[in-house]
C-alpha cells in the first residue's frame, strides 16, 4: 500500500502541476478580433499571444521564416506539455500494475499461510490474505481512474492551445502575404 500511495501522491501532484501550467500558457483569453489588430499592430498586442506575434514578426524578412518562428513557439509550448503529459500517462498505467502487484502478493501471503499453518487458523488466513489483496487491486484501480480523465483533461487543453497556435499563424501569414 505504501508503493501505492506513493505513486498516487506522485501522479496528482504532476497531473495538477501540469493543468495549471496549462492555465498559465492560456493563449488567447479574448477573441480573435483582437488577435487581427494585434496581428497588424504588434506593439497593441497583449499577453502571451503578444509575445508570440512580436517574436513571430520582429524582424522577418520571409513568411519561411514566420513559419519556422511558429514551430519554434509550438515546440518549447506544446513538446514540454507533451512530456509532461506522457509521464502523467505513464503513472496513471502504472496504478493497476502496481494494484495488481498487491493482489499476487497478497495471494501468495495466503498460500504461505495455508500451508504453514496447522490446520483451524486456516480461515481467517485466507481471508486475511484475499482481503489484501482485493484492497491493493482495489487502490490500484481508484488511483488510476481519475488520473486517466486527468490525462484526457491535458489533452484536450493541449489541442486547444494548438489549435489556437495554428490560427495565429494562419492570421499572421495571411497579413503577411496581404502586405507584400
Amino acid at each position: 500500500m505504501i508503493p501505492l500511495f506513493l505513486l498516487a501522491v506522485l501522479l496528482y501532484a504532476q497531473a495538477f502541476q501540469l493543468i495549471f501550467y496549462l492555465r498559465r500558457t492560456r493563449i488567447g483569453n479574448r477573441g480573435e478580433v483582437h488577435w487581427w489588430d494585434w496581428v497588424r499592430s504588434p506593439e497593441k498586442a497583449e499577453g502571451r499571444v503578444g509575445e508570440i506575434i512580436r517574436y513571430t514578426q520582429e524582424g522577418a524578412i520571409s513568411t519561411a521564416q514566420v513559419r519556422n518562428r511558429f514551430d519554434e513557439v509550438r515546440l518549447a509550448i506544446v513538446a514540454l506539455i507533451d512530456r509532461r503529459a506522457r509521464f502523467v500517462g505513464t503513472l496513471v498505467a502504472a496504478a493497476p500494475l502496481l494494484g495488481l502487484l498487491g493482489t499476487v502478493l497478497g495471494m501468495l501471503q495466503t498460500f504461505f499461510g495455508i500451508s504453514t499453518s496447522g490446520g483451524g487458523e486456516t480461515a481467517g488466513v485466507v481471508a486475511g490474505g484475499i482481503s489484501e489483496a482485493l484492497v491493493t487491486t482495489q487502490t490500484g484501480l481508484t488511483i488510476a481512474l481519475p488520473g486517466l480523465f486527468l490525462v484526457m483533461m491535458i489533452n484536450r487543453q493541449r489541442q486547444a492551445i494548438e489549435a489556437r497556435l495554428a490560427r495565429l499563424e494562419s492570421l499572421t501569414l495571411s497579413h503577411l502575404k496581404f502586405a507584400e
